[in-house]
């Protein structure tokens, strides 16, 4: 269950934005709301700083996770990329 709810506002191939034909536009519109929420939880901490340290942080995961999935895609395209 919690894997689903995770699934649903994380991943745009679960959620609404996997309605957006162009997945450059999904990724920036998933972008936009994280940087939405750093400023919403910056805001409700009542502090710039927390807005810059939680900005920083969401940018480092949400990077990584990208990276890990293009790698993930790229590994099931085109494994010859790797090397053979």
């Amino acid at each position: 269950m919690l894997k689903n709810i995770y699934q649903l506002v994380m991943n745009s191939r679960f959620n609404p934005l996997s309605n957006i034909n162009d997945k450059s536009v999904a990724h920036l519109v998933m972008q936009l709301l994280a940087w939405m929420w750093c400023i919403v939880f910056s805001m409700w901490m009542g502090s710039i700083l927390v807005f810059g340290v939680s900005a920083i942080i969401h940018a480092i995961l949400i990077a990584g996770i990208f990276i890990t999935a293009i790698t993930f895609e790229t590994a099931r395209r085109k494994p010859e990329f790797f090397g053979k």
